[in-house]
């Protein structure tokens, strides 16, 4: 059985590939701010880079390379009904700019909670939401390239009380600084093939609405309020595919609360979409980057 993870979306979803990519991942962070650091969990999207890759420098700016040792990827599953998390049995996953290491050590603590089951290479190979975030993982961490590790993660259609149990089991993890937390999250699909088209009216046009929308929907987050940010899904049913990879950060946050940790802040960097709705036949994507960092 293969150990190793291809690049599967690259070529499709990023189509610069080795130092070409390398040097488009450059001129994006180059033109993010470093304003909500060192990130100790990040937001950002998962879509094509040509929508949203600048976007996405934006959260990727925030990180410390230098303290950075795991890096937990949090992503939502779009392929596979899951209703709790999985892990991957790969060991390696490839990029078009280097090789990334799998944390088999925490991969085995994880399945000791009884709670996490295994994807296959096929369902890990599928899903785009972990694999988008490799590249622009591979380009912060470049100068470290050897004293890394990843832990993939995916994230099925949790319950609030499921994401409660994953965002206390993983909590400890948030407390180090060594670790890293990606978010993997697009915010609002709006239009019909999406099956939505929430409209308030009185934000003039169609595309200044869904951005009201996000941006109610990433205030919240700010606040990291697991029940607030339930609450606000259940009233407006926003299409944010990466509800519960948040879902599972926001309680994970909680947990370090209720420990006694209060120097935590949330602070969104960045917004976009992929176009801009005017018509009910339009449709479009919106994308969002934001950093958690401990205060001193």
């Amino acid at each position: 059985m293969s150990t190793v993870r291809k690049a599967t979306h690259s070529g499709s979803w990023y189509t610069n590939l080795g130092s070409e990519l390398s040097r488009q991942l450059d001129r994006w962070l180059g033109a993010a701010e470093l304003s909500h650091g060192p990130a100790r969990a990040i937001i950002a999207p998962h879509a094509g880079y040509t929508y949203c890759g600048a976007c996405g420098a934006f959260a990727y700016r925030q990180v410390s390379p230098a303290v950075v040792k795991r890096i937990f990827i949090l992503g939502p599953s779009h392929h596979v009904r899951l209703r709790g998390c999985a892990l991957s049995t790969a060991k390696v996953y490839k990029t078009p700019l280097y090789d990334l290491t799998i944390d088999t050590q925490i991969n085995a603590e994880l399945e000791k909670t009884g709670h996490f089951s295994w994807m296959d290479m096929k369902t890990d190979e599928d899903e785009h939401s972990i694999e988008m975030h490799l590249p622009y993982i591979a380009k912060v961490m470049e100068d470290f390239k050897d004293q890394f590790t990843i832990v993939p993660i995916l994230v099925g259609s949790l319950n609030p009380d499921q994401e409660a149990l994953y965002g206390d089991l993983l909590a400890n993890y948030f407390t180090d600084p060594q670790n890293l937390f990606v978010i993997s999250s697009d915010f609002c699909h709006w239009g019909h093939r999406f099956n939505y088209t929430y409209y308030d009216r009185s934000c003039g046009q169609i595309h200044s609405s869904i951005e009201k929308l996000d941006k109610d929907g990433m205030g919240i987050i700010e606040t990291l309020n697991p029940g607030a940010f339930t609450e606000y899904l259940r009233k407006y049913n926003n299409t944010i595919c990466g509800r519960h990879p948040i879902g599972v950060m926001l309680n994970s946050v909680k947990a370090l609360q209720n420990q006694g940790y209060s120097n935590m802040s949330f602070k969104f960097l960045k917004y976009a979409q992929s176009s801009q709705c005017k018509d009910m036949n339009d449709s479009s994507v919106s994308y969002a980057s934001g950093s958690l960092v401990f205060e001193a």
